[in-house]
């Protein structure tokens, strides 16, 4: 394993734009991009599987097995300095996390007022493991425990101003900010996984971060309780944000 190597494992919720994030690291060329690795194996030992849009498609794109997921992919070679992973929360489990000890680790989170009428689209009936806010929590108190100080990104605050934002971030994990990271080419990307056409429709259509507008119709009664089980699981993230 190639010392030099920062391997830079940023662990999000789902609808957190995670994807317009990863395509800013995409833009810098000492960064190679991984996108969710982790997600077929958490097909297996779940049974997401069941209600994942192209569920089929991504167990024959990824391998499952989680010793070479660890070795040969998070902790692979690569010829660049940065290794960036794109990665889900709840997609941690079933893993030993001492591999964390080896990575530098960011949590991206969203306001579930935002996020749930989202993810409902693609996902009907979500329960707490589903939207990973208590896994977040419990995964900043164990990397915590173990000595890591950990960066956490919230979205509204990324999209107030990106710039401010992604440059204290960069300053945080030790990397210099480049300024190629606030813009990218409409459409997709090589890296992509190939959930892509479930859930990357607006970030193709985009060609940087746009500007925050928070839900303006109604929240829908039937995700008033989980809403009530994320709030305290994000305010705590939310004290800790990077501020704009």
């Amino acid at each position: 394993m190639t010392k030099l190597t920062k391997r830079i494992c940023v662990w999000s919720g789902p609808r957190n734009i995670s994807t317009a994030l990863m395509y800013a690291f995409a833009q810098r060329p000492d960064t190679t991009i991984v996108d969710e690795p982790l997600y077929a194996h958490y097909l297996t030992v779940t049974d997401a599987d069941s209600y994942h849009p192209g569920a089929a498609a991504i167990l024959a794109s990824q391998s499952a097995d989680p010793a070479h997921l660890i070795d040969q992919v998070v902790l692979g070679q690569y010829d660049t300095p940065i290794v960036y992973h794109k990665m889900m929360i709840h997609h941690l489990t079933g893993f030993d996390w001492g591999f964390l000890d080896q990575t530098i680790n960011v949590l991206l989170t969203r306001d579930p007022a935002d996020m749930l009428p989202s993810y409902i689209k693609q996902v009907p009936n979500p329960v707490l493991d589903d939207v990973g806010y208590a896994l977040h929590g419990r995964l900043l108190d164990y990397l915590e425990a173990r000595g890591q100080t950990v960066p956490v990104l919230d979205s509204a605050q990324l999209l107030h101003d990106p710039r401010g934002v992604l440059g204290k971030l960069c300053a945080c994990i030790g990397i210099v900010f480049d300024e190629a990271m606030l813009q990218w080419p409409s459409g997709g990307r090589p890296e992509d996984g190939v959930w892509a056409h479930n859930w990357y429709e607006s970030v193709h259509r985009s060609t940087g971060f746009g500007p925050y507008r928070p839900k303006t119709a109604p929240f829908p009664d039937a995700l008033k309780p989980l809403l009530a089980q994320c709030r305290p699981y994000y305010e705590q993230l939310c004290e800790r944000a990077i501020q704009a």
